[in-house]
């Protein structure tokens, strides 16, 4: 897990040119980058790093700043930044995956406008927090808010940064139902199977050693 910058999947993109200078000038122009890197700030949204033709390289960018190479930048809809990217970064620690099952699938999220927006499936960004001897400020690992953020190449000429529980993805050979589960819940719960209170080991040093159950504060003799 990186600390504050990461490598992500080389993504030849247009980056919007008023990014460049500050949103002060240049509406409505773009010129080709290679997007290759992230920072992950908490309470800051994904920023992201590319490289220009002329070889210089611009810093934390959001997700608004890009679009797809191929589209006219006239022609793709700005977008504000909170509608492609829900959340904020949740911590300092992020984890850059590209899921096999998801790689070059379709799918889309529903937006703050109700509508659903198709697109590709890029790259998944997760956090977590990297060690106890670090004090936790953050909830990246709360059941209940913890959030991912899949990378997505929107049919629009946008790129989108959505949660799980904002998507649907398709697969032809396996998703084959319509239905949107509007009505699950959030996971809350904290899964752990080491609970002392219910069961402990024999204290010898057979290498297949005995398990016991505890039942009302006793050792079960029924051993496994």
């Amino acid at each position: 897990m990186a600390y504050l910058n990461a490598n992500i999947p080389a993504t030849y993109a247009q980056v919007r040119r008023e990014y460049l200078y500050d949103l002060s000038g240049h509406m409505g122009e773009a010129e080709d980058c290679i997007i290759f890197g992230m920072a992950s700030i908490s309470g800051s949204a994904i920023l992201f790093h590319a490289i220009m033709e002329n070889g210089a390289i611009f810093y934390r960018l959001p997700i608004s700043a890009f679009i797809q190479r191929g589209f006219d930048v006239k022609k793709v809809p700005r977008m504000r930044l909170d509608e492609l990217e829900l959340w904020n970064c949740f911590s300092y620690y992020p984890s850059i995956n590209t899921f096999d099952i998801l790689l070059g699938q379709s799918g889309k999220y529903i937006g703050k406008d109700k509508k659903w927006y198709h697109g590709t499936y890029l790259f998944t960004v997760d956090w977590a927090h990297p060690e106890s001897n670090i004090v936790d400020t953050d909830h990246s690992e709360i059941p209940a808010e913890h959030k991912c953020a899949h990378i997505m190449a929107l049919e629009n000429g946008n790129y989108a940064a959505q949660p799980n529980n904002r998507l649907i993805w398709s697969i032809p050979s396996f998703t084959v139902k319509e239905e949107v589960p509007f009505d699950w819940k959030v996971q809350t719960s904290t899964w752990t199977v080491e609970d002392s209170s219910k069961w402990k080991t024999e204290d010898t040093d057979k290498y297949f050693y005995d398990i016991e159950e505890i039942k009302d504060g006793k050792m079960d003799k029924n051993k496994t």
